[in-house]
């Protein structure tokens, strides 16, 4: 099959998924716990994972899943895998316990290390982004549907940049990270994948993240911002890989909406 074919029920996964979490989130009660990498997990996020991984195991039998609640599968396994999902079951944890409603549900389909398919359903606002390889990235609401295309920026030494940053990140600690800074307006969103759909839809030009993410976090994003016309890549300007190391670590990221723009020298290389 290919993902064309499914994607309308890997969404409908998300949704249930991100019904689940929402009805969560609004009665407000729910278990807190902190992981092993001192990064925050709830009930919310247990209960997403259950729904999603049994679901996607009975769409595709044949199609191994990660997910960041169940990540401890040995490389010397996932080497192998040619195709796999790859999960965040609730991306914004921090702002999901924080009450903000910036979170999401993140699946995406990865093939030769590589995201092909990527569903971010937000269950606040039931939105849903998504794209497939070589088929564009898209847009849907409960009413309509369109097209998404990033912003598309002149080339010159000191482009006008809108910056989209997190809630809980100052704002100093980014653009000191840019060249002429005094150019750079910012927008405050939540999850990463939030703040990498806002560029893939042409409402911010740039997201640099600079901490640690792991691969779940990025997949969907990346090939809804590519098929937008935009790129997610390392500091180096590298593209992100995936399942290639023993580590779900990503390095530090950037993501773009005009990769025509000369970001070695629109970012300071310290």
């Amino acid at each position: 099959m290919k993902p064309e074919d499914y994607v309308e029920q890997v969404i409908e996964i998300a949704m249930v998924a991100g019904k689940e979490i929402r009805d969560i989130y609004l009665k407000g009660t729910f278990e807190k716990e902190t992981k092993s990498d001192n990064t925050p997990v709830t009930s919310a996020d247990i209960a997403a994972h259950n729904i999603i991984t049994s679901a996607l195991q009975a769409l595709t039998p044949d199609i191994p899943v990660l997910s960041e609640e169940d990540a401890n599968i040995p490389f010397a396994t996932r080497q192998h895998w040619e195709r796999y999902w790859l999960v965040d079951p609730l991306d914004g944890t921090g702002e999901f316990i924080a009450g903000s409603g910036d979170f999401s549900v993140i699946i995406a389909l990865v093939e030769h290390n590589r995201p092909i398919m990527g569903i971010v359903y937000v269950p606040m606002t039931e939105i849903c982004y998504y794209a497939i390889a070589g088929l564009g990235a898209y847009k849907r609401d409960k009413e309509s549907e369109c097209r998404i295309m990033s912003r598309q920026l002149p080339k010159c030494n000191d482009p006008a940049l809108t910056l989209a940053v997190s809630r809980r990140q100052d704002p100093e600690s980014v653009l000191k990270l840019f060249n002429h800074s005094k150019h750079c307006d910012l927008v405050v969103l939540g999850g990463a994948a939030l703040k990498s759909c806002l560029i893939a839809e042409g409402k911010a030009d740039c997201y640099v993240r600079i901490g640690p993410t792991g691969e779940w976090d990025t997949g969907a994003a990346q090939i809804i911002v590519e098929e937008a016309g935009g790129e997610i890549m390392d500091i180096t300007l590298q593209p992100l890989t995936y399942n290639e190391r023993d580590s779900l670590e990503n390095p530090n990221f950037i993501v773009v909406g005009s990769p025509q723009l000369e970001w070695d020298q629109i970012l300071i290389n310290e």
